[in-house]
């Protein structure tokens, strides 16, 4: 597909494209492997012979800057960046010429004037957005960190000078001064200084000393994050950010586990646990990691991009650790769940892996002002014909009359006079009496009305976010046009659609659906026997408390605190009212069954997870802290009706339930982990009851999956259940499916030890696990769904639903797993109902195979795999079997002919999802490059999974330079940040993961919703405007280079003045400027409402209506032809006959100022044509040139030679006094003015477009609500697409308390097509139907190694399992789960374990 251009066209490409930071962009090269000392001196290897370090070890400062300009590079660099433009280079041209003698007009101080006022006010826009940088940059690398002081304590790392912040440049680097760690001196005094306490280190105390003497005593002192150095130990407290890339070597939890947050990095909101360096846990106080007794080295790879990759090795007396991504923080991540860590800093600044994979700040351009470029070329081609004309007429003309005698060619004849070098003399002087065809006002006016929309974008109170007093800020002015022209965007997930937040919305349990009580109100339940459970919350719903009153005083009052990342109580008064009826139930009443469901259903969710429970020593209140706020979500929820998880003493696990007085208790034998293969998670437990001892395997996953495993009947049960999963589903909610089955002794003791052997085989461990687990996890029973929001950004679903609807397509690219994507992709309405999922990742099956089989699958009409000349089997339909490796075939679900065999045939569009692993492949190779970007194109959105910050933006490059379209990305976490500057537009929102997105971003915004304002409406009036704008721009200087062309004819081609001078002048500056600034300013296609009810008017900006290279003809023709009446109408009226009463002939500047008034009258009004919007200040703009130029002609007219001597004084008795000049100014203006009248005319009154008709409707209905009016025109569509109608979310809706489990939603549900849509994993070949299953949790985790560990250590100290050969004779063997329903009396006496 390569292009054959000239080598004229590949060198414009060149200079167009031209990167200026590349000039100043700093290139430290890929990095060199390092090793880190600590308590120990450098080696001498590392110094040259004058005792400096070699360059190679000193290492970068922990200073991140994302700013463009220092003091020293700002005027090299914006002045490059400014003479980009071709037209600025030919202006400076333009007034050097002019210094000449040969070519001066006026003053040549004067004459270059101009330029430098374009020049300054732009850099002086350009250093404001850059100071602002700065001050990001200031407040990131200022954050704090306690860092090793004291004790003789000296890092012997080499590191660079720390750089100012504004003067990053100015002082010259040094390289530092050799540091031996017995040269340490004792610490000045300084009140920010912590000690450990000696007997409370491991809880993370701290206090504070002041006083002199207590300083030199090994302590952490708080520290800049731009003063860390390589090889400092730092201190991380809970909830603290990472300022570094660092090793850990200590934390406060057992087993040395620390818990981080890294959705910064990878988008991701469940906890991933993190270990310390086994070599050196013992360094857990400051007086350990001082001591020169602790003496060790970490060797490290070279800085790497590879966010999943981290190779080190410690070595420490003698012997070696290894070092991976599991014992390393990176910065980006934060803390959680852990009081303290310590590490050691092996990578800072410019070296971590998160800089690493952001690029440098770039110097973005907007698409108008590219397009811009070759329009004045185009100009200055016309400009150099004009003036090659003029020169070689004027040559012609002397050469010819000079023998005749001409009397002013006398002389004509000598070296520096003759008609060859007067006609190179008119040529240059030509460029300067035409040199108006290209304005030098333009650009200057172009940045005073991005600016002004800038303001515009920041004075918006409906994109301004009371809640945080956040407006919407424009950090790159130039660039407001671009919002108009949007083709793509690129999201990320994680904080920008979505809260970091969870929501337990609806349950359904043994057929019944619970959908949950409206927010924010206080429910107080009484259970059957007079006992009150008080459910209160405080005003930030943060507590929900649980006592039992009247009952047994064993069980004291308990009080959960709201968790991390979950938003409120789950409260159902219709479920309140069966756990109390369930509780009442006899065994062998009607609620029995229902008891037993409800008893289950929740007894999994509180028992089967991996949470952590925290009480605080304050109010004795349960906090859970779990991987995933999903996680928590479903254990809170259990809790807020009564299953309280009250934590786990190693494997004992503690409930308290609504169904028993005393404090439950399970022994947790085995876990089945979850991953992302199996769908599911299971644990198996044992009730420590004297009457019921009995095992339990408890599982939770996906329904398709929990479904296969179900035993035999229950099939009312099964299609309620799968009728409420699609009712959960379509509402956007992640869903998860419960079942339990109770085991038989023997079966367990039998199966444990094939596990046991499973779980320590060398060969094929994983396979071998995975199918002892599947053997367990049969036969299950059924219990329940649950539908968990993972609470979307105000507004989102709706605003994603209007974007596509204006033509944009969307991709997210998110960090997250898979499964999360997917169930985002539906809630945001990315993925709509009816949408056809295509699912390529990395395994064992070539990438390239996965998409050719999907084009052939979906695709076999597009003529991809002949454009890219790949052989494939035999032309087939979609319905035939392919022919590949891989056959699709159907993943059994429960439902028959979910999907049929004509899928691919079947509308509703296609989304395309894609993992990191899949794009590593497609993207290094270029034709599988080119095969993706066209079966991306071919789909209606693309999501990216799994995929690093670097991944990001190469995505964003391969659709930008594929396509040539226009990108925008949005986000909110330093993963983000090498996307939003990869993308044309980048738009940063003021989020909870930081600043770092919105200090490399053009557009700070606070909500995502915004963006369907910042684009429909300020993006598109802001194209319209500019566009409209500039054109006007280029025709109002053609009408006046024109008619001085037209001059020419009549002066021998001498590129001498029609006018006089100061009105040519003036041409830019007074007469014409206004219009067109005021249809910069305040021009509006339609209003804003219009827009935002007709998303899809925003087709007329992607189809970049109003600003084209036809465009720009069209209007210089107009003004080419308006400029001939202007000239011969005049010029022939005065030539006719004299106009003055005493006869004398006319002068000049007599009928040329009628010219100026008939040409500014007539641009004016043009320029107001062009206006789809008259208000006051639009007629103030048209109409201010005009006053201004009678009142200066006047004025200019009057001025005595005593005072300035003019050429047109006196001019005002002869010009207004003549019948001439009254006469024809209507007449010429209107002959000028007839054409586009006309065509505007036609347009309105015969081929209105839909702008046209929504101004007429507006103008004749002002009051008519446009909401309003679309639905009307939605509505007398009947076969609209159900994709065009604005799905709502789901917390848009009211929640409908149904009485029945056949509720409406079963109605709905049989009025929708259940085969509506598929799901087609193109690695394995199974299809099936996708009903919003979705789990988030740390697959094979430090924390989940740790109890599978705890497990396996108990299971070889008791392999014979005596305690579940021990059963109660009093235990009934029934299979049904919890079947005693009535209250248990309190035990006289507990065991001591209890």
């Amino acid at each position: 597909m390569a292009r054959h251009r000239s080598r004229v066209a590949a060198l414009y490409d060149k200079v167009v494209n031209f990167n200026v930071e590349s000039l100043f962009a700093r290139h430290p090269g890929p990095g060199t492997p390092r090793t880190v000392f600590f308590n120990q001196n450098l080696p001498d290897s590392y110094f040259d012979p004058k005792g400096k370090p070699k360059k190679e070890h000193v290492y970068p400062t922990n200073q991140v800057i994302s700013s463009k300009y220092t003091i020293i590079t700002f005027l090299p660099r914006n002045l490059l960046e400014q003479f980009r433009r071709i037209a600025n280079i030919f202006f400076a041209f333009i007034a050097i010429l002019q210094f000449f003698p040969e070519f001066s007009t006026i003053s040549p101080g004067l004459v270059i004037i101009p330029i430098l006022i374009v020049l300054s006010i732009t850099a002086i826009k350009d250093g404001y957005e850059d100071v602002k940088r700065h001050q990001s940059d200031r407040h990131v690398n200022h954050s704090q960190v306690r860092v090793l002081a004291g004790g003789d304590w000296v890092n012997p790392n080499m590191n660079g000078q720390k750089s100012r912040t504004f003067v990053r440049g100015f002082i010259p680097r040094q390289r530092p001064k050799r540091k031996d760690v017995e040269a340490g001196s004792a610490t000045k005094q300084d009140p920010n200084i912590e000690f450990d306490h000696a007997d409370s280190m491991e809880e993370g105390e701290h206090h504070m000393f002041g006083h002199d003497e207590e300083n030199n005593r090994p302590h952490w002192h708080k520290t800049k994050w731009e003063d860390i150095r390589v090889g400092d130990f730092v201190k991380i407290m809970d909830n603290e950010p990472i300022p570094a890339d660092i090793l850990i070597c200590a934390t406060s939890e057992e087993e040395n586990v620390a818990f981080v947050e890294t959705k910064n990095l990878d988008g991701e909101t469940n906890l991933k646990s993190r270990n310390a360096c086994p070599a050196l846990t013992d360094l857990h106080t400051a007086a350990d990691c001082v001591s020169k007794l602790n003496t060790f080295s970490v060797e490290c790879d070279r800085p790497d991009t590879n966010m999943y990759r981290f190779n080190a090795t410690v070595t420490r007396n003698g012997g070696k650790s290894p070092v991976d991504m599991q014992t390393v923080l990176l910065r980006g991540t934060v803390l959680r769940n852990t009081d303290w860590v310590i590490g050691v800093v092996l990578f800072t600044g410019v070296d971590t892996k998160i800089v690493l994979n952001s690029g440098g700040t770039p110097s973005k351009r907007s698409r108008v002002e590219r397009q811009i470029n070759p329009q004045v070329l185009a100009n200055l081609a016309i400009l150099a014909i004009m003036a090659v004309v003029c020169g070689i007429a004027d040559s012609k003309i002397e050469a010819t009359q000079y023998p005749e005698g001409a009397p002013w060619l006398y002389g004509d004849d000598i070296s520096s006079d003759n008609p060859r070098i007067n006609g190179l003399i008119t040529w240059a002087f030509a460029l300067i009496t035409f040199q108006n065809i290209v304005p030098i006002s333009l650009y200057i006016s172009i940045e005073f009305v991005k600016t002004c929309q800038a303001l515009f974008i920041y004075f918006d109170y409906d994109i301004f976010y009371a809640k945080k007093n956040q407006p919407t800020i424009a950090r790159s002015y130039n660039l407001s046009d671009d919002l108009g022209q949007i083709e793509y965007i690129f999201s990320d997930k994680t904080g920008t659609l979505t809260q970091n937040s969870m929501v337990f919305r609806e349950c359904s349990i043994a057929g019944t659906v619970y959908h949950g009580d409206p927010e924010d109100e206080d429910i107080k339940k009484t259970t059957g026997d007079g006992t009150e459970i008080i459910r209160e919350t405080s005003n930030d719903s943060s507590y929900a408390s649980t006592s039992i009153r009247g009952g047994d005083p064993a069980v004291p009052s308990t009080i959960v605190k709201l968790s991390s990342g979950v938003l409120k109580h789950f409260r159902d008064e219709r479920l309140s009212q069966d756990l109390t009826h369930a509780v009442e139930a006899a065994p062998d009443s009607e609620n029995a069954a229902q008891a037993r469901s409800l008893n289950g259903f929740f007894s999994v969710l509180a028992l089967c997870h991996t949470v952590l429970t925290a009480v605080d020593p304050a109010t004795g209140a349960i906090e859970y802290k779990a991987q995933s706020p999903d996680e928590a979500a479903l254990v809170q929820a259990a809790a807020d009706v009564g299953f309280i998880f009250r934590g786990r003493e190693r494997e004992i696990l503690l409930l308290q339930t609504p169904f028993s007085r005393e404090v439950e208790r399970y022994e947790l034998l085995n876990i089945l982990e979850f991953t992302s293969a199996r769908k599911r998670m299971s644990v198996i437990v044992k009730k420590l009851d004297e009457q019921d001892e009995r095992l339990f395997l408890l599982t939770k996953g996906a329904d398709n999956v929990i479904f296969e495993r179900l035993k035999t009947g229950g099939d009312d049960l099964k299609r309620a259940t799968e009728g409420h999963l699609e009712d959960f589903a379509n509402g956007g909610l992640r869903t998860l499916t419960l079942a339990y089955k109770v085991i038989q002794e023997d079966e367990y003791e039998a199966w444990s030890e094939r596990y046991h052997e499973a779980s320590t085989a060398l060969d094929d461990r994983e396979g071998k696990i995975e199918a002892i687990c599947d053997e367990m996890e049969r036969e299950l029973r059924l219990l329940g769904a649950t539908a968990i929001e993972d609470r979307l950004q105000d507004g989102v679903p709706e605003t994603i639903a209007d974007l596509k609807l204006a033509g944009i397509k969307i991709w997210v690219a998110t960090g997250d797993k898979l499964e999360t994507a997917i169930a985002i992709g539906r809630s945001t309405n990315l993925i709509a109902q009816e949408s056809n999922i295509i699912i390529i990742r990395g395994s064992d099956r070539p990438v390239q195979q996965q998409m050719i089989q999907a084009v052939e699958e979906f695709f076999p009409d597009s003529g991809i795999l002949d454009e890219h000349g790949l052989v494939t089997s035999a032309s087939k339909s979609p319905s035939t079997e392919s022919a590949s490796a891989f056959p699709m075939r159907r993943l059994s679900t429960g439902v028959r002919d979910i999907v049929g065999d004509d899928n691919g045939d079947r509308p509703g569009g296609f989304v395309l999802v894609i993992d990191g692993a899949a794009l590593d492949h497609a993207l290094t190779d270029d034709d599988d490059k080119a095969l993706l970007l066209r079966l991306a194109t071919q789909c209606e959105g693309v999501i990216c999974c799994r995929v690093s910050p670097l991944q990001k933006a190469l995505v964003v490059k391969m659709v930008k330079d594929g396509l040539g379209v226009m990108t925008l990305a949005i986000g909110d976490g330093a993963n983000d940040v090498s996307m939003i500057q990869a993308a044309d537009v980048g738009i940063g929102i003021n989020g909870e993961e930081g600043l770092q997105a919105v200090n490399s971003s053009d557009y700070a915004i606070a909500q995502f919703r915004f963006l369907k304002k910042l684009l429909l409406v300020h993006g598109h009036w802001s194209y319209a405007r500019n566009g409209i704008m500039i054109v006007n721009f280029f025709y109002k200087n053609i009408v006046c280079i024109g008619v001085l062309w037209w001059f020419q004819i009549y002066c021998g081609w001498s590129s001498s003045y029609a006018f006089e001078y100061t009105y040519l002048l003036f041409w830019n500056s007074f007469w014409t400027i206004a219009p067109v600034l005021g249809i910069g300013l305040f021009d509006r296609i339609v209003d804003a409402d219009v827009l935002m009810a007709f998303p899809e008017l925003y087709r007329y900006g992607r189809e970049r209506t109003w600003f084209s290279m036809r465009l720009f003809l069209i209007y210089m023709l107009d003004g080419v032809i308006q400029s001939v009446p202007l000239f011969f109408i005049i010029t022939y009226t005065y030539f006719s006959t004299t106009t003055r009463g005493d006869g004398y002939s006319i002068g000049l500047y007599e009928y040329s100022t009628t010219m100026v008034f008939a040409t500014v009258v007539a641009v004016s009004l043009f320029n107001g044509l062009n206006t789809n919007v008259w208000t006051a200040w639009v007629f103030f703009a048209v109409f201010i040139g005009i006053i201004v130029l009678w009142l200066f002609t006047v004025v200019y007219n009057a001025i005595s030679p005593g005072w300035i001597v003019t050429n047109v004084y006196g001019n005002n008795h002869y010009l207004f006094t003549s019948a001439y000049f009254w006469l024809s100014q209507p007449l010429v203006i209107a002959i000028a003015l007839l054409p586009r009248y006309l065509h505007r005319a036609w347009q309105l009154g015969y081929a209105p477009g839909d702008l046209e008709i929504l101004r007429y409707i507006r103008k004749t209905q002002p009051d008519l609500d446009m909401t309003t009016l679309r639905s009307e025109s939605m509505r007398s569509k009947p076969y609209a697409s159900s994709r065009l109608r604005r799905p709502s979310s789901h917390m848009s809706r009211t929640s409908i308390a149904c009485s029945s489990v056949d509720n409406l939603s079963l109605d709905l549900r049989r009025t929708q097509d259940p085969r509506c849509a598929s799901r087609t994993d193109m690695s394995t070949g199974i299809r099936s139907v996708h009903r919003g299953f979705d789990f988030a949790t740390e697959e094979g985790g430090v924390a989940m190694r740790r109890m599978q560990t705890n497990l396996s250590e108990r299971r070889q100290s008791s392999r014979n399992l005596p305690s579940l050969q021990q059963s109660s004779p009093h235990r009934k063997r029934s299979l049904r789960l919890f079947t005693s329903l009535r209250r248990k009396k309190s035990p006289t006496t507990l065991k001591k374990d209890d």
